[in-house]
């Protein structure tokens, strides 16, 4: 369970100096340091079940989400993650793993996004488009369609079996929001190759 350090102080109420006593908890073991301000009372937590905790609002996307949906072959060990208006990108490196958090625009953040629930954590992952979008807005503008399919099945080896089942109407939705190239580029190939 993710506890604060505004909860974590209040459940040791009755102990004269709080900070001391919590320290004494996370030396013990009873607690285990997330980031500053927040514990878990479990260190066998799953990362990504406590992403949205650590910086937010937030959603789990970009190469994470994409091995999660197995989209791309490799498995990703940090925990990637979509922020807005927050100017930078961000790096924690925690007992829980490496999580990053980086902007994507602000229209687009709230679309896609899927809640789940695991062993009473509730997290937030985005869709496989939009994990693909989010991808997609961070890379260089692409010009062509062959450009398109090298950055797609070459360079991020997106598996075509698992690409072909993603929802054009879903890309083609998202491509309005990101004001993106690379997105719309995207839309384009997909729905030419539905039509082909």
């Amino acid at each position: 369970m993710i506890i604060t350090n505004d909860l974590a102080k209040n459940n040791l109420a009755k102990y004269s100096n709080k900070n001391t006593k919590l320290s004494r908890e996370v030396r013990d073991r009873k607690l285990t340091k997330i980031v500053n301000g927040l514990y878990e009372t479990d260190p066998t937590t799953k990362g990504y079940l406590l992403a949205g905790s650590i910086y937010g609002p937030s959603y789990i996307s970009f190469e994470y989400a994409l091995s999660f949906y197995q989209l791309i072959p490799e498995r990703v060990d940090t925990i990637t993650c979509a922020t807005f208006d927050k100017k930078k990108k961000k790096v924690f490196n925690t007992k829980f793993g490496v999580f990053t958090y980086r902007d994507v625009p602000k229209l687009a953040y709230p679309e896609e996004i899927i809640l789940k629930e695991e062993n009473n954590y509730f997290y937030q992952i985005a869709s496989p488009e939009k994990s693909l979008c989010d991808k997609m807005y961070t890379l260089n503008p692409l010009n062509s369609y062959s450009e398109l399919e090298h950055m797609l099945f070459d360079d991020l080896r997106i598996d075509i079996y698992e690409f072909n089942k993603l929802n054009v109407e879903k890309i083609e939705k998202l491509s309005n929001l990101y004001h993106s190239t690379n997105i719309k580029l995207l839309a384009k190939y997909m729905r030419r190759k539905i039509n082909e």
